[in-house]
């Protein structure tokens, strides 16, 4: 279906893609570039730690800044300037400056970060009702594929010797370009700010928020374990080779591509409550495999089998979300967005303190804990739902 642009949807939902595409370079980008930014700038882990989760605070404001940016103009402005921000903020990170600049430049990139993961949600799920059609999971492997190549980038670019700065440069120059296409031709559709709220009070959101906000906050604690230990686990505590320990998140990363790929497939089918507990008791298993049996080749398999689950929970919580209340999605997809950074830091800092106590093998147990806790919520799905939803454009 085109909309009033005469754009056709399914290009719309391609330049969306492409944001996606642009948000995973961009972020894979830094964080393999965090080894080179310390030699640059001669700084510590303590002080990448604290900048890390200062970029964790400011992304979550970023979160909040695309809400209210939606609610006025519409996402696709918050969209577009988002990424406008995050280019600046990557370019900025590829010269050396003095450590406050720095700091201040990751912290920029932190808000457009945020703005971005809000904003694209919002979008993703503004096409998805214009074509009458599940897109949101192959929307999310944009994303994921992105993140891939943006490894594969920058292990080449530091093969070669040019530089861990070339890499990070191709994700700004990329991220400012989507950012200025999508200007105008992102999604124009918007939502009514609170329509549901101001008739029926904030109860009328509340559930929405709680269901598909843990979904989301145990699929990134989840994410964000495996994503920061599983490399350490499997060098420190199984004793493997420097060359196999990145192979846990390697076969994490194909899962989580793969189950994004064929989501949107199985959804219709199955339906969005047995896709959802299935990823949950999926990401359990993973990681209980990974405490169960302690050796590399069943770690390597619980953490693929992890992905899996991920993969699915994120693009259904924010399209369960945003069908939950399709009067104000953008609203309640900012809010459902801000559970993503709470889960992250919990997987990442939670898991690494009690490393040292209990070892981090036991440590895998806090995202199982976390499944069983969320299941019973997952089954609440089935009965979100905000009276008259109301869809206009930005034009009206």
């Amino acid at each position: 279906m085109d909309d009033a642009s005469g754009m056709p949807a399914a290009a719309r939902a391609r330049l969306i893609g492409a944001g996606y595409a642009a948000q995973g370079l961009g972020y894979a980008a830094v964080v393999t570039a965090l080894p080179a930014f310390k030699d640059r700038q001669g700084i510590d882990d303590t002080f990448v730690s604290a900048i890390l989760l200062l970029v964790c605070v400011a992304a979550a404001g970023g979160s909040m800044l695309a809400d209210r940016v939606a609610a006025r103009w519409g996402s696709r402005y918050a969209l577009a300037s988002g990424l406008l921000l995050v280019a600046a903020g990557l370019a900025g990170a590829t010269v050396a400056t003095p450590n406050a600049v720095f700091a201040a430049i990751l912290l920029a990139y932190g808000v457009g970060l945020g703005a971005v993961d809000a904003s694209l949600s919002m979008q993703g799920v503004l096409v998805q009702a214009r074509l009458g059609r599940s897109v949101m999971s192959r929307l999310f492997a944009a994303y994921t594929a992105a993140a891939i190549a943006a490894a594969l980038l920058m292990s080449g670019v530091l093969a070669s010797g040019a530089g861990a700065a070339l890499a990070v440069g191709v994700a700004a120059a990329f991220a400012a370009l989507v950012g200025a296409v999508g200007w105008r031709a992102f999604e124009p559709g918007r939502t009514l700010r609170a329509s549901a709220v101001h008739e029926h009070g904030g109860r009328a959101i509340r559930p929405i928020v709680l269901v598909c906000g843990m979904l989301i906050f145990t699929a990134f604690l989840v994410d964000s374990a495996v994503s920061t230990w599983s490399s350490v686990y499997l060098r420190d505590s199984l004793d493997a080779a420097a060359s196999v320990a990145p192979l846990g998140y390697a076969a994490y990363q194909a899962a989580v591509l793969v189950s994004r790929l064929v989501a949107d497939h199985v959804m219709p089918r199955a339906g969005r409550l047995v896709v959802a507990v299935g990823g949950l008791a999926v990401c359990g298993i993973g990681c209980g495999l990974v405490v169960a049996l302690p050796s590399i080749g069943a770690a390597v398999a619980g953490f693929a089998i992890s992905g899996i689950g991920v993969g699915v929970l994120v693009p259904l919580a924010f399209s369960a979300a945003g069908e939950a209340a399709a009067g104000n999605s953008d609203e309640v997809i900012a809010k459902v967005n801000l559970f993503n950074y709470g889960g992250a830091l919990l997987g990442a800092v939670l898991i690494g303190a009690l490393s040292e106590p209990v070892g981090l093998r036991i440590a895998f147990l806090i995202p199982v804990v976390a499944v069983i806790l969320t299941l019973p919520l997952a089954r609440r799905l089935r009965d979100l739902a905000v009276p008259e939803p109301v869809l206009k454009s930005a034009a009206g």
